[in-house]
């Protein structure tokens, strides 16, 4: 079984900086990669940022001039850093591992307010 545990989420001015840090544990052998998912209210869960098995990356191309993701395999974390950050960048974050065969893994994600 596999845990994922979110931090680094809180309430932040616009313009400023966050990073989102997600520590995995358990099985993960067949892992195919990892990443973040957003989720604002009204909307569907939403991934921004993967960063597969093979080591490229991929950021959602509205997001990419201020949002990258990084991973540390030998720790099994993985990290989304947010710059410059905008009001319509609230929202739950979701760290995720994705399997072949049981799908996507959610932490419980952590909430990011920025207020102007």
């Amino acid at each position: 079984q596999v845990q994922l545990v979110e931090s680094g989420g809180g309430l932040v001015q616009v313009g400023e900086s966050l990073t989102l840090s997600c520590q995995a544990s358990g099985t993960m052998d067949d892992l195919r990669g990892m990443g973040w998912s957003q989720k604002t209210p009204g909307r569907m869960r939403e991934s921004i940022a993967f960063f597969s098995r093979a080591g490229t990356t991929t950021v959602k191309n509205v997001l990419k001039d201020r949002f990258s993701i990084s991973r540390d395999v030998a720790r099994n974390t993985v990290t989304l850093h947010m710059n410059n950050l905008k009001i319509e960048d609230t929202a739950l974050y979701y760290c995720y591992a994705l399997f072949p065969r049981r799908g996507p893994v959610y932490g419980r994600g952590t909430q990011v307010t920025v207020s102007g």
